[in-house]
């Protein structure tokens, strides 16, 4: 009587696992570098969301400049320091002046760059001094720049440009760069 054998030999099987040795160490050493990879871009995500959501803000302030429901006196933009600190005022309440106190209801709002932070004060009138509170995390991301240009062109409404870089704490290599554009109608 004939036995007929199946499956594999010893040799087969060997060779098997050493294809299947090398492709497990392959994955082994791809996989630490597919998670760094997921990281950094995490990490650059995050930084390009947090730039972008605060030159939103200062946007919508420079838009916001001059408004006034009456005749409000003062200066509706002051940028100094190069551009790296803006006063904005604008008539929040409808009042017809810009007032000035208390802080708390203030139409004046200041923003500037100190210490590699993006900071804010509300009743501002100067840009220095202090009370200003921080708009990012100095521990998470470090600002490098923090500029507002003002393009003035006859008979049109003034454009304002502002320019915010940043790279991050944990990754220094990890930079960002935003540059946004607003028109101040009423200024």
């Amino acid at each position: 009587m004939s036995v007929k054998q199946s499956g594999f030999s010893l040799p087969e099987m060997l060779i098997a696992m050493a294809i299947s040795a090398v492709l497990l160490l392959g994955s082994a050493r791809f996989l630490p570098a597919l998670q760094w990879a997921a990281l950094r871009q995490t990490r650059q995500q995050s930084l390009e969301n947090e730039l972008w959501q605060r030159i939103y803000t200062v946007a919508k302030h420079l838009q916001r400049a001059g408004y006034c429901r009456g005749l409000c006196r003062g200066q509706a933009l002051y940028i100094a320091g190069g551009g790296d600190c803006l006063l904005v005022s604008w008539d929040s309440n409808s009042d017809g002046v810009w007032n000035s106190a208390p802080s708390s209801e203030s139409d004046t709002t200041g923003f500037r760059l100190r210490d590699g932070a993006l900071e804010t004060l509300r009743g501002a009138s100067a840009c220095s001094g202090k009370g200003w509170e921080k708009m990012t995390n100095p521990a998470a991301i470090q600002i490098t720049a923090f500029q507002v240009t003002r393009l003035e062109r006859a008979g049109f409404a003034p454009e304002l440009s502002i320019t915010l870089a940043a790279h991050s704490v944990a990754d220094p290599q990890i930079r960002a760069r935003a540059e946004y554009g607003v028109t101040g109608y009423n200024l």
